[in-house]
């Protein structure tokens, strides 16, 4: 019997309210370890020998906005100085907010800044793992040999990764197609091809899938702000049509022949951005990661430093699932990894295929344990996550962007899987 479903998953602008959030707070991130990189700093390990170079860098900022301000607070722990108000306000500006009949105009805002130091009780067991207090030999001479141990878990929690083949870069269909349109309508109002379209704006996408395979999108739906004069009904349609859908669908190859076609079904969609709805940061988890097609260990990602594992460990969840996928060991995969506030070794890995696997899942984990070190410090060293990459990836998803900078989308371990589960 055919197993037919429809699945539908959203992304967002970066004018969206709550996206300007997470860019703000992960410019503040770079704008840190940009600095830091430039100072000699207390406490790193050297890298010769493979060790890992951790930085002093904590950070967890959060940021709210609405109209005409900006709202900051959050615990950072640097020694370099950096200019908040200024980078608050570069983030508005280039996303587009340059118009004050906009509500949200990057010279006048208001920015209000909270953030303090971070808590010495959590910097403890980040600093020192757990591992590293109870050695029964010198923590120093320990961490020496094994440097991986020196740094424990941010935080407590779980976290996922996920892959599967519908898609070249291994994401599922609907959040892969929802996020390529809301990337080319962004393009298309800065280009100044649609000289009507303002910077919030909202992509979805339905797929109908049988036995579990994608067959063709049903629905499109893109909600997008614009200047009061233009037409919906017909500019504002067909403009989207020609310049944003017609081009994505082409570009990928996809079916999309007799599906329905929304756009702003309200009628109206002119007062956006935080003029029109308050932003906060984390609020789009299912659109930074899968769309809702996996799991979500419920961490958000954006002004946290490495440190913390709802970020960095997540990250090398999509590593771990997507080489997975690429060895061909499963079609779908599903990771999950807990850990334990100041502890350096995971609690748990669970490895959930669907049925879909090609090898036993026990010489799947096994392989997974074998060729992946998923302790903090290794994960930060291993994925080079003390770079200033991360306001690039709090727009159009955290994964599946086989960009230079997200060195978690890399299938460098298929190689060594394959041998692994042999």
């Amino acid at each position: 019997m055919s197993n037919t479903f429809v699945f539908t998953s959203e992304s967002v602008t970066e004018g969206h309210p709550d996206k300007i959030c997470d860019q703000i707070a992960d410019a503040i991130l770079d704008a840190i370890l940009s600095k830091e990189a430039a100072l000699e700093a207390d406490g790193y390990i050297s890298q010769d020998g493979g060790k890992a170079c951790l930085s002093n860098v904590r950070s967890a900022v959060e940021a709210m906005a609405t109209e005409g301000q900006v709202f900051l607070a959050g615990e950072i722990r640097t020694q370099a100085y950096v200019d908040i108000d200024a980078t608050v306000r570069e983030v508005v500006k280039s996303i587009g907010y340059d118009d004050p009949d906009l509500g949200f105009h990057y010279r006048s805002i208001g920015v209000s800044n909270s953030i303090h130091e971070q808590s010495i009780d959590i910097a403890r067991g980040v600093d020192e793992s757990f591992e590293a207090q109870h050695t029964d030999v010198d923590s120093d001479a320990a961490c020496d040999d094994d440097p991986y141990e020196r740094i424990g878990a941010g935080d407590q929690g779980m976290v996922f990764g996920y892959a599967c083949t519908e898609t070249p870069t291994l994401m599922p269909l609907p959040i892969f197609l929802a996020h390529r349109l809301a990337e080319k309508l962004t393009e298309v109002r800065k280009s100044g091809r649609l000289t009507y379209l303002r910077p919030d704006g909202k992509t979805q996408v339905s797929v109908r899938y049988e036995n579990d395979e994608p067959k063709n999108v049903t629905t499109v739906l893109i909600s997008t702000q614009h200047e009061a004069s233009v037409d919906v009904e017909t500019t504002l349609r067909l403009g989207l049509i020609k310049e944003v859908i017609e081009p994505v669908f082409t570009q990928w190859g996809i079916d999309w022949d007799g599906a329905d076609v929304y756009v702003n079904p309200t009628g109206r969609f002119v007062i956006g951005g935080p003029a029109g709805d308050t932003g906060l940061t984390g609020r789009k988890l299912i659109v930074d990661t899968y769309g809702g097609m996996a799991r979500h260990g419920g961490g958000s990602f954006s002004g946290k430093d490495a440190t913390k594992v709802d970020r960095s460990a997540t990250y090398a969840a999509r590593w771990v699932a997507k080489n997975i996928v690429a060895a061909g060991l499963a079609r779908r995969c599903e990771v999950q990894i807990a850990y334990g506030i100041g502890i350096a070794k995971p609690l748990s890995l669970m490895i959930e295929t669907f049925g879909t696997n090609t090898v036993p899942i026990e010489k799947i984990e096994a392989a997974v344990r074998m060729v992946f070190d998923l302790r903090p410090a290794a994960i930060i060293h291993n994925l080079k996550l003390r770079r200033p990459v991360f306001r690039l990836t709090s727009n159009y998803g955290h994964f599946g962007r086989e960009l230079e900078e997200f060195t978690w989308e890399k299938t460098d371990k298929v190689l060594a899987l394959r041998e692994a589960v042999q």
